[in-house]
């Protein structure tokens, strides 16, 4: 059985780990406060920077709500593709241009693939800009140099990719000895393109 000083000890060390949590909570929260408006400040501008990059003409970007149709996320879905953030993309009078889509792989040999599209209201895909991926060095790490400048440019409903040497717009090289990441990252563009044309009413595209 504890004696009085053994439980006086115990409750005193116990009040000084309080008071050091409790502080530090508060410094914690402190710093919060002093920063939160700097750090949203800053990736309000990585986003704009990040959206800049695949639709150029524009001269703002509108974050909007949406609702996708069960089929196209059932679509997507199956090629284990998520759309995150779309914005309008709108110029100067606020007339939309197009959309810029986040559209997230699942199923990249090393992680999820993040990208972000640029597509005009005709289904033009302006570019694609990597948020994120973590492939192997030396073979899927070479999407931004190998797959990226191939989309660009290109108004097509979908794409696919090939291993012979593309020979329609429609066809991406793929990146050699990296057909899983190639095939993530085409499956992400078409999630995105896809969603933009239904966002615009069906779009416009030829393949």
């Amino acid at each position: 059985m504890q004696n009085k000083g053994d439980v006086m000890t115990m409750l005193r060390e116990a009040g000084i780990l309080f008071a050091i949590t409790l502080a530090a909570g508060l410094a914690l929260g402190f710093v919060y406060e002093l920063t939160k408006d700097t750090i949203a400040q800053q990736e309000a501008l990585a986003q704009s920077e990040a959206c800049k990059a695949v639709f150029a003409d524009a001269a703002e970007f509108n974050e909007i709500d949406y609702t996708l149709s069960e089929a196209l996320n059932a679509e997507n879905k199956e090629n284990g593709v998520e759309i995150g953030i779309i914005y309008e993309a709108c110029d100067s009078t606020g007339a939309v241009l197009g959309y810029v889509v986040e559209a997230v792989s699942g199923e990249g040999y090393g992680g999820d693939i993040g990208l972000y599209l640029g597509i005009t209201s005709d289904g033009t895909l302006n570019g694609v800009s990597i948020l994120e991926i973590s492939e192997t060095v030396g073979l899927g790490m070479q999407a931004e140099e190998v797959l990226v400048p191939q989309f660009s440019g290109k108004t097509v409903s979908q794409f696919t990719y090939t291993k012979t040497g593309s020979t329609r717009d429609n066809e991406i090289d793929a990146i050699s000895g990296a057909t899983i990441t190639t095939e993530a990252f085409v499956n992400a563009v078409n999630g995105g393109l896809m969603a933009a044309a239904e966002l615009s009413g069906g779009g416009a595209a030829n393949e």
